[in-house]
């Protein structure tokens, strides 16, 4: 069933830009600042902001003059930095994210929101026990601008849906943890000319 759901959004994409009337690719890069959501731990553990990266590549189909489907590859860490009795332990893990945004242009201004999947790539976490899952979905949503030239900034804000993994606090916690990460991205995309 995981490797289902990204085929069958790629199968879709694919559909799409057969209809897509123009389109542009593009790279992206920019910074993670990203934490953890959901259940609480025991009193004594705090979860603080960690800061990483994502960069990959974009492709913007467009609808009409207000409507955009952009499916985007990229490499992303995310994660948090966990504090117990004194201890900070960072827990980090790479993801190979595929987030397909539809978009709605005003100019030279958009929102965003769509769904994301996450494939981890690896996970370094130091001094917990831990089992980070393969699959890692949310939902996102954004807003930013781009330039007829094709340069563009973007903030996105991602949330988590599905747990990040099994962390055992001493066999007593267990914690539904998800991932909550803010993006800040600059982007540059190519055949503007159909803007």
């Amino acid at each position: 069933m995981k490797k289902i759901i990204p085929f069958f959004f790629a199968v879709m994409l694919l559909g799409a830009a057969s209809y897509a009337q123009t389109f542009q690719i593009g790279v992206k890069a920019g910074a993670n600042i990203s934490n953890f959501s959901g259940s609480a731990t025991a009193a004594d553990v705090k979860e603080n902001s960690l800061v990483g990266f994502h960069a990959g590549a974009l492709l913007s189909l467009r609808f009409g003059s207000f409507f955009s489907l952009q499916p985007e590859l990229l490499v992303s860490t995310q994660g948090t930095r966990l504090e117990q009795a004194g201890s900070k332990e960072n827990f980090k893990a790479t993801y190979a994210t595929l987030p397909v945004m539809a978009k709605l242009n005003f100019g030279a201004v958009y929102i965003e929101g769509g769904p994301q999947f996450g494939l981890k790539v690896s996970d370094k976490v130091s001094g917990v026990n831990t089992d980070v899952k393969n699959l890692d979905v949310g939902l996102a949503a954004g807003l930013g601008f781009r330039t007829r030239s094709g340069f563009g900034l973007g903030a996105r804000y991602i949330a988590g849906l599905s747990k990040v993994g099994d962390i055992d606090f001493g066999g007593t916690i267990n914690p539904d943890y998800k991932n909550s990460v803010i993006q800040v991205s600059a982007f540059y995309t190519l055949f503007n000319n159909n803007r």
